[in-house]
């Protein structure tokens, strides 16, 4: 099964479904990244790949200004980015990440639905094996450039042979290792290519075959944990829709 390439695809285009939702989520990584390395995006470029992703959703100018503004505020909340991970229904491993200014709330609204729907949260790292964490850079693809040349280049990055390309918006999606995330982006920038997206991703190892009649019940849990406003992102590995058996 290898990486699990169709479920990338299958995911890719999920995350993050409401414009307001999007825009709160992005605010608070906004704010993470301004609490971590400063304002300026040109001395952090953690907080200059966020404003990418902002752009690639639309997301004015106005509000990413607004969002590094409070950032700076005495009164901004101070969030902090945590991860849940359990076994929802029919054993399906699901991985919640977030980021919150009260963990609090925030695992017991996590722990509500797992519980609701016949799950169990484990302790952190206990299903790190089934998954394997990546970053993700999406930028637009220069006319003259080799992309066997450019994974070669950084192998030692660990990014990986297999990348996406979109021929309608001419975009292609790489994955590295995470650690690598800063030295990526210096060189792509470095190369004049544009990023119009970075962020992180957890790929499953294995994925689990479920009927149709179960899919539907991990949606609607996922789709549940999605719509708190603390929670960023939900992975599963359960076989998208497409490959199922």
């Amino acid at each position: 099964m290898g990486r699990a390439f169709e479920y990338r695809k299958a995911t890719k285009l999920k995350r993050w479904g409401h414009m307001a939702r999007t825009f709160t989520k992005i605010g608070k990584q906004i704010a993470i990244a301004v609490k971590a390395g400063g304002p300026d995006p040109e001395n952090n470029p953690h907080l200059r790949a966020i404003i990418q992703t902002a752009k690639r959703e639309n997301m004015p100018n106005a509000n990413v200004e607004r969002a590094i503004k409070n950032a700076m505020g005495k009164d901004q909340k101070d969030f902090k980015e945590v991860t849940y991970e359990g076994y929802g229904p029919h054993g399906v491993a699901i991985f919640v990440d977030a980021a919150t200014d009260n963990t609090t709330r925030t695992v017991a609204n996590v722990r509500a639905v797992f519980n609701k729907y016949g799950g169990n949260l484990g302790t952190q790292g206990s299903l790190s094996f089934l998954f394997d964490q990546k970053c993700v850079f999406t930028f637009k693809k220069l006319a003259d450039l080799d992309m066997d040349d450019l994974i070669l280049e950084f192998i030692d990055y660990g990014v990986e042979e297999d990348y996406d390309f979109d021929e309608e918006t001419n975009e292609v999606t790489i994955y590295g290792d995470p650690k690598s995330f800063s030295d990526l982006q210096k060189h792509l920038e470095g190369k004049g290519i544009e990023i119009t997206g970075a962020e992180f991703t957890r790929i499953p190892t294995d994925l689990k075959d479920v009927t149709a009649e179960q899919r539907e019940t991990i949606d609607k849990m996922v789709d549940i944990l999605e719509d708190d406003d603390d929670v960023q992102n939900v992975y599963t590995n359960m076989k998208p829709a497409e490959d199922a058996e």
